[in-house]
């Protein structure tokens, strides 16, 4: 018996990293999985985004651990497509319990110069976790059996962690503390309907957003930033891998944390208590 069965999760940025981690770890604990993705190139962002290939790995992942999935290619900047995404889960699975709004970008560097980086940092990391709430909102309330939403934040959306000041970085860290406002306001708002609403805040995480070749570049280039102390970790790891932040997920969408809302989840390796 698994921990999240008869679960339906709605899970944003499911092609790779770690939303395809949280859609393949939540299946094995039961879940049927609706998973979103862009799967095309945002041109700010200075490291390859996700790909229509990398979504149908994602399904072929949780259907090797007998899990039921949709996928959709969606853009969280564009509600229409996130709308016809969640009908397209509803007409297979009938409702949604949690909702993962965990699409992400990070423009802090090199094409993070350019001012519509700030444009789509906020579109992607702060709008479009609104707008996927918004989405699959009305169904929960109407349903009237609770549930939980689990927005993905960072170690940055608690801190003044930033390799700079340029557009994309400023967007970045805006939209990461962002969503924590985001979170108070729909957690106190929707505890009278047992919708419980949490953030969850990584560390550095073993994806492609962190581990790619520019960024490679970038930190050989300048040591004395990303090698600085405010970067490193308490405890001895310098990044965690998705499946820590999956197993963070896994409890706060169970009824093991019925009563858990309004809470600043960090899975940090000691970051934020530094």
């Amino acid at each position: 018996m698994g921990r999240l069965d008869g679960k339906v999760v709605f899970i944003t940025g499911a092609a790779r990293g770690q939303g395809r981690s949280h859609a393949v770890r939540m299946a094995e604990e039961g879940a049927s999985i609706i998973a979103v993705d862009i799967c095309e190139q945002i041109p700010t962002v200075f490291y390859p985004l996700a790909t229509k290939a990398d979504l149908e790995e994602t399904v072929a992942q949780v259907e090797a651990v007998d899990g039921r999935i949709v996928a959709q290619v969606a853009d969280v900047r564009d509600r229409s497509a996130l709308q016809a995404a969640y009908e397209a889960g509803i007409a297979e699975f009938g409702h949604v319990d949690t909702v993962l709004p965990n699409a992400g970008i990070m423009p802090v560097i090199n094409e993070g110069e350019q001012e519509q980086a700030w444009h789509d940092g906020i579109a992607t990391l702060l709008t479009g976790v609104w707008q996927t709430i918004e989405v699959c909102l009305p169904g929960m309330v109407e349903r009237g059996r609770g549930g939980s939403i689990l927005i993905t934040s960072s170690a940055a959306g608690l801190s003044s962690i930033g390799l700079n000041t340029l557009p994309g970085q400023a967007a970045y860290t805006a939209a990461k503390h962002g969503v924590v406002g985001l979170m108070r306001l729909y957690a106190s708002q929707l505890a009278k309907h047992s919708i419980r609403v949490n953030t969850v805040h990584p560390t550095g995480v073993n994806t492609p957003m962190v581990v790619n070749e520019p960024y490679g570049r970038f930190v050989q280039e300048f040591p004395e930033i990303a090698g600085s102390p405010n970067y490193q970790n308490p405890m001895p790891v310098p990044l965690v891998e998705p499946q820590d932040v999956s197993n963070a997920m896994v409890y706060l969408a169970s009824d093991e944390a019925r009563y858990v809302t309004g809470v600043t989840f960090p899975v940090d390796a000691g970051y934020l208590n530094r």
